[in-house]
């Protein structure tokens, strides 16, 4: 199938993201907006292209980092919320987990109720507008230690907001390892809290066994480094434990994979493991949802058959209900039967 058929089908299907930073999906405009709000003037071209550019993950982070301290009042965060709009809207999206990383907020004395009152507000008008639900899980983060990551969570506990589904462990795997914070985690899980870790990422199949065995990690973000560990894939093959896989976010990190044709996600899912396909952070990576799929099909050699597969496990992986899940795969189906139907020259290859 050519490029312009596949971005018109993979339009049409509706899609979920499960791994996706709501501070790196506003584009590049609105980032200078941000700027200008906080310093009183626009970004010059070389300033923009300056934070967009990164040679590893710890490079990544201090430029996400960077965009965060341009946020200054809990009111930025509308800039969020009008972003996602554009975002599920160009991409399908109809529904999505999303992380929030409060710790560098708070830091310089946002108000986390009023934060999240903010984003979920602006979540249901999504909802109202785009019919897509949005999800909050809330990182915790490796980058502030031990007792930030428990005070976030305790935050969390207090709120009680339906809208929060879990926490997330994100950050340097390699300087914050997540055994250290195994403490946090069985509190999460205690109040019933979903727990999802990034891990795989830079450092190898151990991190992600940690992540499993010490933090009840229900999915894995990355994961990338199961592709070396033979023994491991077959555990994850027979777990079905979902992976979040972000192959152009692999790219710029350079630890396991420098080149797209050499991601290791077709070898992980020809031997059964359970793989989801997500952006990261798509304005920092400069890639959509529908690019991702392209990426994979175009380069990997992923069939039409078993993108639909992929699409399916996205709301698989998903916290919702098994008959919520059961509704959204079928109507991915009658989205991708009801566009053949009406391309019939179209290959189903």
């Amino acid at each position: 199938m050519d490029k312009r058929d596949f971005y018109s089908l993979l339009k049409a299907v509706p899609k979920a993201e499960i791994h996706l930073h709501q501070e790196a999906v506003p584009e590049r405009k609105i980032i200078n907006k941000l700027y200008k709000k906080c310093s009183g003037r626009e970004m010059t071209e070389a300033e923009l292209n300056n934070l967009f550019s990164y040679s590893d993950l710890e490079g990544f982070l201090q430029s996400f980092m960077s965009v965060q301290r341009m946020f200054t009042e809990e009111k930025d965060l509308r800039f969020i919320i009008d972003a996602l709009d554009s975002y599920v809207a160009a991409n399908n999206i109809v529904y999505a987990e999303t992380f929030f990383a409060p710790s560098s907020l708070l830091k310089k004395g946002f108000d986390f109720t009023y934060s999240i009152n903010i984003l979920t507000k602006g979540f249901k008008k999504i909802k109202e507008k785009r019919g897509c639900t949005i999800k909050t899980i809330v990182d915790v983060s490796r980058s502030f230690g031990l007792e930030n990551a428990q005070h976030n969570l305790d935050l969390v506990l207090h709120e009680k907001n339906p809208e929060i589904i879990g926490i997330g462990l994100g950050g340097s795997e390699t300087f914050g390892p997540a055994r250290d914070f195994a403490s946090v985690f069985d509190n999460a899980k205690k109040a019933g809290l979903h727990t999802v870790v990034h891990a795989g990422e830079t450092e190898d199949s151990w991190s992600m066994k940690d992540a499993i065995n010490l933090l009840h990690a229900e999915r894995i973000g990355h994961g990338t480094s199961a592709a070396y560990d033979e023994e491991f894939i077959k555990e994850l093959a027979e777990t079905q434990l979902p992976l979040e896989v972000c192959p152009t976010s692999n790219l710029f990190t350079k630890k396991y994979v420098k080149e797209l044709k050499d991601h290791p996600v077709k070898q992980l899912f020809d031997k059964g493991v359970f793989i989801t396909i997500n952006t990261d952070d798509p304005s920092f990576f400069k890639v959509s949802l529908i690019d991702e799929y392209w990426n994979i099909y175009s380069v990997l050699g992923f069939t039409l058959e078993n993108i639909k597969k992929i699409i399916k496990n996205g709301f698989r992986a998903s916290f919702i209900s098994q008959e919520e899940k059961d509704d959204y795969c079928a109507k991915v189906d009658e989205a991708w039967d009801a566009w053949f139907e009406s391309h019939p020259k179209a290959a189903r290859e």
